[in-house]
């Protein structure tokens, strides 16, 4: 059973890689296993040993502690919340919109976002 670090971990390994741009396969083939073992490591269904996250720390070009930051923050977002905190920010289509956002030049990001901020201020309320 995966225990809330695990799962920490494991959204960190999955950003990191994706921020990079690689993928399960190409991260497996550095750091010498089989892509179904990073799937396990990223859903926290496999505990990651301090040597493969010594490993998978330098593949892809981070220190240790890379995977450990904001987990104290988390555990007491969890704690106060009652629910995971942040995983909006390990979805792909996430992702894929920040790099495409950063992709635009200043101004049209300005407007994008005053449009995003007009649309969620049309909402009728809950």
């Amino acid at each position: 059973m995966a225990t809330d670090i695990d799962l920490h971990l494991g959204r960190r390994l999955r950003r990191r890689r994706r921020l990079l741009g690689l993928t399960q396969q190409q991260l497996a083939l550095q750091v010498g296993i089989r892509f179904q073992q990073i799937q396990k490591y990223e859903c926290g269904a496999n505990r990651i040993s301090a040597a493969r996250l010594w490993q998978l720390a330098e593949a892809l070009e981070s220190p240790v502690n890379y995977f450990y930051d904001g987990l104290t923050e988390a555990m007491e977002r969890k704690e106060a919340a009652g629910a995971n905190g942040g995983e909006m920010f390990s979805r792909k289509e996430t992702l894929d919109l920040i790099q495409a956002y950063y992709q635009l030049g200043e101004r049209p990001r300005r407007r994008l976002l005053d449009l995003a901020k007009s649309l969620h201020a049309e909402e009728p309320a809950a």
